[in-house]
């Protein structure tokens, strides 16, 4: 299967509007425009990578109220992932307690637009829609008390404060993104 190239900081990001798990539709631009940065992170229930990261994603969202706007993307193929599906989804935002919209790309079509290959996978976008940064939240998933780098926080204090980022790419780990066939 041939996908787009990765969007890559300095491109602009490319709009969708998706249905989210609380019965609303979100427009990424219009997003874009309300916060001073925007995290797109393609996320998925299933994924134990995903699941080690949400209460740092979450103490994100929180940290940076107001001026931040994690959207998390499930792009996985429901009919080979039954718990990655829609219902699911509206269950792991109320078992994971998120602060965040979580938002549905059934036929995958903002994944493919993003590049993205996998949960969790970082797209940090400034207030007109442009990547600042792509890869990873952290050096350790297993362990936050072992962390020692944290390249997503870095770009978002980077680009709060008006700085340009310094490691605008880094490697995302985590499961693959499961492709309908």
């Amino acid at each position: 299967m041939t996908h787009p190239a990765k969007l890559q900081p300095r491109q602009a990001a490319p709009d969708f509007s998706l249905p989210a798990t609380d019965g609303s539709t979100l427009s990424l631009l219009a997003t874009c425009r309300e916060h001073d940065a925007t995290v797109v992170t393609f996320i998925c229930n299933h994924c134990p990578y995903v699941q080690a990261y949400i209460p740092r994603l979450i103490a994100l969202q929180k940290k940076y109220a107001g001026r931040l706007r994690i959207i998390g993307i499930c792009s996985n193929d429901a009919t080979t992932y039954p718990d990655d599906d829609f219902p699911s989804m509206q269950t792991a935002v109320a078992d994971w307690g998120l602060n965040f919209p979580y938002l549905h790309d059934a036929d995958q079509s903002v994944a493919r637009a993003y590049g993205a290959e996998r949960t969790p996978e970082i797209f940090l976008l400034d207030k007109q829609g442009t990547c600042r940064y792509e890869g990873g939240i952290d050096d350790n998933y297993q362990n936050e008390s072992a962390v020692t780098d944290r390249p997503l926080a870095d770009a978002i204090d980077a680009l709060l404060a008006g700085r340009p980022v310094k490691r605008p790419t880094t490697y995302a780990i985590g499961c693959t993104i499961k492709w309908k066939p």
